[in-house]
């Protein structure tokens, strides 16, 4: 069941201005979904690969579909004055506010004088790789592939699926894209048990990356090229659109060899040109903002259309 793009507009909002209320001392759903998780892992991820694989795709139904019957019948009964309700649940689903503040703090931590170990602190909170060893250009490109990749993640795909599917979609998005992040990984022991959820994920991505990748190229008025050329280097199928659309539109070369938990990984690269600077992390930031003000000026020219 679509949403209206209204209601879609205002949860948006809400998260804007709120993000997640640290007052209200309730964990945040997607820690509902990381507690399900661990515990089906737990019960279910041992025995032979074929074994592993069945249990990992009974994980994903049950996680996956118990959030979209969960969301299906809040969109059922959730009506007049209640729409306050469905706005405040689908807030908790999107992230533009969150993601804004973590990529902000790196990037003040980077302003002229500040503190250098401060910078890898701030962005050790939003990426996986190591970073002791940063130094200032690298904080600024860990950033940028952060604020690129979790663009599409945090803000573009759960508002997409929340369009077209309700709070249904949304929340069928953030469980799945939760299962992804835990346990949709190559190395063991999640290979076999993660493969359904890396795999709908990569399915649930497929458009609203392309989205995301765009809207960097649109509001940039260049990364085009860039974006076309490269996003296919990336390991998944999604999320080099939205990181080679902002190499493109900087002008910078992002990704490159990174370590995690001590292993150096060989990864490729994005665009052309010098690594990014802390001013290179304010403009993407600058970016990202007009992108999410495209968005919010599309969602409000659907809501005039939408049908009455």
């Amino acid at each position: 069941m679509a949403a209206d793009p209204w209601v879609v507009l205002a949860a948006a909002a809400v998260e804007g201005v709120l993000a997640y209320p640290a007052w209200l001392r309730i964990p945040h759903p997607v820690a509902w979904v990381g507690a399900c998780l661990r515990r089906l892992e737990s019960a279910l991820n041992h025995g032979g690969d074929l074994r592993r694989r069945a249990a990992g795709v009974l994980t994903l139904l049950l996680v996956g579909g118990g959030a979209a019957v969960a969301g299906y019948l809040l969109d059922r009964f959730l009506h007049g004055w209640a729409l306050i309700l469905t706005i405040a649940l689908a807030s908790t689903g999107l992230a533009a506010r969150s993601l804004y503040d973590h990529v902000a703090a790196v990037s003040r931590a980077l302003d002229p004088g500040a503190n250098q170990p401060l910078a890898r602190a701030a962005v050790a909170m939003i990426v996986g790789r190591d970073t002791a060893a940063l130094d200032e250009e690298g904080v600024a490109s860990a950033a940028l592939e952060s604020l690129a990749e979790s663009f599409n993640d945090g803000v573009v795909a759960p508002l997409f699926w929340f369009l077209v599917g309700g709070l249904a979609g949304l929340f069928a998005y953030k469980a799945v894209n939760t299962a992804d992040s835990m346990i949709g990984h190559r190395e063991e022991p999640y290979r076999c048990f993660g493969w359904a959820a890396a795999r709908t994920d990569d399915l649930m991505n497929l458009i609203p990356a392309r989205i995301a990748g765009a809207l960097i190229a649109l509001v940039a008025g260049r990364g085009w090229r860039v974006m076309l050329r490269d996003a296919a280097k990336h390991a998944s199928p999604n999320s080099g659109w939205p990181e080679a659309a902002m190499a493109g539109a900087l002008g910078v070369r992002l990704g490159g060899p990174a370590s995690y938990d001590g292993v150096p990984h060989d990864r490729p690269t994005f665009g052309e040109g010098p690594r990014p600077s802390p001013l290179d992390l304010r403009q993407g930031l600058g970016l990202y903002l007009r992108a999410c003000a495209v968005i919010a000026a599309a969602l409000a020219l659907g809501g005039l259309l939408w049908p009455r």
